[in-house]
């Protein structure tokens, strides 16, 4: 067992994380408040991996979702306090060689200076996040959703 490879970026009102495992089967995200833990068994071998992140700012759990596609698995994690930036994904300083910036959509926001830019951005992403999503959600502090997007893993 082992971590997947996975990009991450951050947005004003959400961080997505996309696990880059083709032919994922199996797949299990649950979202804690400070807390993401990824795992499914991936490629023709069934691989199992797993990933457990402590994550450097809480999130809303009841807001958070994913989406599997034949290549990867895409996460939108609904920041718990909005518009409060992210230097890192990860609570703990150290380098993790399986993540890494998904520079292809980094996005400094927090430089805009274009209100409504920054206003439509925002109802743009929250658009993408809500499109497939599941109506019905747990109860509890660990929520399963998904989310449609396209992924970014292989370009």
């Amino acid at each position: 067992m082992q971590p997947a490879s996975a990009k991450w970026y951050d947005r004003r009102d959400y961080v997505f994380i996309e696990f880059c495992v083709e032919d994922s089967k199996d797949v299990n995200v649950n979202f804690e408040k400070s807390k993401l833990t990824f795992s499914c068994l991936g490629g023709s071998d069934n691989f199992k991996h797993l990933n457990e992140i402590d994550l450097f700012h809480s999130i809303d759990p009841n807001d958070s979702k994913h989406k599997r596609t034949d290549r990867s698995i895409l996460c939108c994690l609904r920041k718990g306090e909005s518009g409060q930036s992210w230097p890192r994904l990860t609570k703990e300083r150290a380098k993790l060689n399986w993540l890494s910036v998904d520079f292809n959509n980094w996005k400094d926001w927090e430089d805009d200076s274009d209100e409504d830019m920054s206003n439509f951005d925002r109802f743009s992403e929250v658009a993408q996040c809500f499109v497939g999503s599941n109506p019905g959600r747990g109860h509890g502090t660990a929520h399963q959703t998904t989310l449609r997007q396209r992924p970014t893993c292989h370009n």
